[in-house]
């Protein structure tokens, strides 16, 4: 369809036009989430999307469309520094508004958000292409739309501690990743704002919060040599994590341990300033 005629829904609010399909308008929302124009993308498919499935318009038919977010992950997935990403971003976000709406109104099973979980856990740690902004294409962010669809998955009651300790652990996975890029965009505060979603569920203890801490820690530790980007991310991250968890609110239960603890690994891996 021409870019008028979702200009047009848009300028309305979104309604759902009564002239095409349902089928029909997904199908080019869906091509629309991989377009290179950011306002088509970002501006006009994954907020009609968004309003869609936040007022029910798919309730029906929300595990077709959440199975079919999840395939757009792998779209082009290994490819780095190619068009493919937005496609692969902007399907995790569509895919978060399906688990919310599910959390919200208990749409489907569990198995269904877990199978959903599965796909995005995969697809984030896999991701090579870390570009946040994209002159001339708008955001991309992979990380960042990551990380906000796993704080959406976090507060789903399908996920039990197990199931929220593998969320961590694809925090930390993801952040340890062997790169050469630099995640400038406000990626950390991101990731850091998915593990506060964690916490705030109160099912993971400190037991497995402290050696999950200790291994982002020996990353970014001191050395003789200039910090590696993996290093720097993960020094970053805590940091980030310490002030969300610090200033946040609601406090989880842990927050008291957890502050000791990462106050520790913040000491130890700056000694030249908080000796």
């Amino acid at each position: 369809m021409e870019p008028g005629f979702w200009e047009g829904v848009a300028a309305q609010g979104h309604p759902v036009p009564h002239d095409r399909s349902l089928v029909e308008l997904t199908t080019d929302l869906t091509v629309m989430l991989g377009d290179t124009d950011p306002h088509v993308r970002d501006g006009l498919a994954y907020p009609t999307l968004a309003t869609w499935v936040g007022e029910g318009v798919y309730d029906d038919l929300l595990e077709g469309l959440g199975d079919g977010m999840a395939s757009g992950l792998t779209v082009g997935l290994g490819e780095d520094g190619t068009d493919t990403v937005f496609r692969r971003s902007f399907s995790a976000l569509v895919l978060a508004e399906c688990v919310a709406r599910t959390t919200e109104r208990g749409l489907l099973p569990d198995e269904v958000v877990l199978r959903w979980g599965d796909r995005l856990a995969g697809w984030l740690v896999r991701e090579r292409d870390l570009r946040g902004y994209v002159p001339g294409k708008g955001w991309a962010h992979a990380v960042a739309h990551g990380a906000d669809a796993l704080g959406v998955l976090a507060g789903s009651p399908a996920l039990g501690p197990l199931e929220l300790t593998v969320l961590l652990d694809v925090v930390a996975d993801r952040l340890l990743a062997a790169t050469g890029t630099r995640l400038v965009h406000g990626e950390d505060d991101r990731l850091a704002a998915a593990t506060t979603q964690v916490l705030r569920r109160d099912l993971v203890g400190i037991e497995v919060l402290e050696p999950w801490v200790a291994r982002l820690a020996a990353q970014a530790g001191p050395s003789g040599e200039p910090p590696s980007v993996v290093g720097a991310t993960a020094q970053a991250f805590l940091r980030a994590l310490h002030l969300q968890v610090l200033l946040g609110t609601p406090a989880p239960a842990c927050r008291a341990d957890l502050l000791l603890v990462l106050v520790d690994a913040l000491r130890a891996s700056n000694p030249h300033f908080l000796t």
